[in-house]
């Protein structure tokens, strides 16, 4: 049992709904084997708990786990490939890079190097885009369950348009798919999701296919990209003529529903977002990649005013880091510049967007995203060194909002000195 005295920032209600941040300067998070059994003042702890360790974190600033609702294992190494559209830049950065993990030493390590780039930017739950091998999956499977992450993740799946070893059949697929779902879902802190990579390199076959593994599988979970480039969005629609719209593709093949999470979603039509919220599917907003491949402004103000639950996702490799500091901040820049006026955020809006907002969009929200008494103890703790700018900006600050604006605005992997999940140090 353990005593965690630190000041502590969580939004345990949602700031687009009237909530604020949640922020106390000494609080003590009473833990007994990774759940929070109460929240409380130090000096209750103690006495109620006098053999419990204690941890005092009160030189930095505690914060739930970071949740990311859309990053790619495969894309690791191709992070940093700047001034190409969507396209051209999976054409020339991301397939080829995603066609060596069929080996299996190459999907081993960079199974490695995904993890710790997780871990290491304080994320502790994430949708994880997977790769076409079923091999590759296996080993990110094994990986991912060693260190201990919540990680919903699957086999991509992709007939059409895409460079030959990156496709497979609609009978591959499921046998693959299937498999990889028995071994691997439900184990520890695994989920399977059924993955086409998107409709504009998935046929209508391959697409229903996956939405029978969701009917066979209950429980498991759906992820795949939307709206998110105009000449994307525009072969998709050559491709499904008699589609409603991008949106339906997924619709019609049985791939839509609360454990849906579609990334990028940038060029929406009404139509779509009323049936993502009526379903319940979530919008996973990767803000640098959007500017990096300039895709376009999240139109985030018309997704919560038509009741579509958003998170964020760093979206590595087309974004630039794991980071959902920068990532939040970067949400924030581009709200402030969307021409067609976009959402005012505050920091709390984005410590939300990158915590309880995507253990909502997983479904996690009665285990993760806050720091409430009866949650798991996913935490990350932020001490930057002494004198470094972020030190200096936490030291003055004038509020316990400005402090967290300061975190998004300055923050990086290195000022995370702890990570923990379920109440396992996974980093420091």
């Amino acid at each position: 049992m353990f005593i965690y005295r630190a000041r502590v920032f969580d939004t345990p209600t949602d700031p687009f709904s009237g909530g604020s941040l949640r922020s106390e300067s000494d609080v003590a998070l009473v833990v007994d084997d990774g759940l929070i059994i109460a929240r409380t003042d130090f000096a209750s702890a103690t006495a109620d708990h006098p053999d419990a360790e204690v941890v005092d974190l009160r030189a930095g600033v505690l914060i739930p786990g970071l949740i990311d609702t859309h990053v790619h294992y495969p894309q690791i190494r191709a992070i940093g490939y700047l001034g190409k559209p969507l396209l051209d830049w999976l054409d020339h950065c991301a397939l080829p890079e995603e066609a060596k993990l069929g080996d299996h030493d190459y999907a081993s390590a960079l199974a490695g190097e995904f993890l710790t780039g997780l871990t290491s930017a304080g994320t502790t739950s994430a949708m994880v885009f997977g790769s076409h091998f079923a091999t590759a999956m296996d080993t990110f499977f094994t990986q991912a369950a060693e260190v201990g992450l919540r990680i919903t993740s699957g086999l991509v799946t992709s007939d059409t348009i895409l460079p030959e070893p990156l496709l497979t059949s609609v009978e591959r697929s499921v046998s693959e798919s299937q498999d990889l779902i028995d071994r691997w879902h439900g184990k520890g802190h695994l989920r399977y999701a059924v993955t086409p990579r998107f409709s504009f390199s998935a046929g209508q076959e391959l697409l229903a296919a996956g939405g029978q593994l969701v009917a066979d599988n209950p429980g498991i979970w759906v992820t795949s990209h939307l709206n998110e480039n105009r000449d994307e969005i525009a072969g998709v629609a050559e491709k499904f003529p008699e589609a409603l719209d991008y949106l339906d593709t997924y619709d019609r093949a049985g791939l839509l529903n609360r454990q849906t999470i579609l990334a990028h979603n940038v060029h929406p039509s009404d139509r779509e977002l009323a049936r993502m919220a009526e379903v319940g599917a979530a919008s996973a907003h990767c803000p640098t990649s959007n500017s990096n491949l300039a895709s376009g402004f999240f139109p985030l103000r018309r997704h919560i005013e038509a009741g579509v639950r958003v998170a964020l996702g760093s979206d590595v490799g087309a974004g630039t880091g794991f980071s959902l500091f920068k990532e939040g901040v970067q949400a924030y820049f581009m709200q402030q510049l969307d021409p067609s006026g976009g959402l005012p955020l505050s920091s709390a809006h984005l410590l939300h967007l990158a915590t309880a907002a995507g253990a909502e969009a997983l479904e996690l929200s009665d285990q993760v995203g806050d720091l409430s008494e009866g949650k798991r103890f996913d935490a990350a703790y932020i001490q930057p060194t002494a004198g470094q700018p972020l030190a200096v900006g936490l030291e003055h600050a004038s509020s316990d909002d400005d402090a967290l604006a300061k975190i998004f605005a300055m923050g990086t992997p290195a000022d995370i000195a702890q990570v923990w999940v379920d109440g396992r140090l996974v980093k420091g």
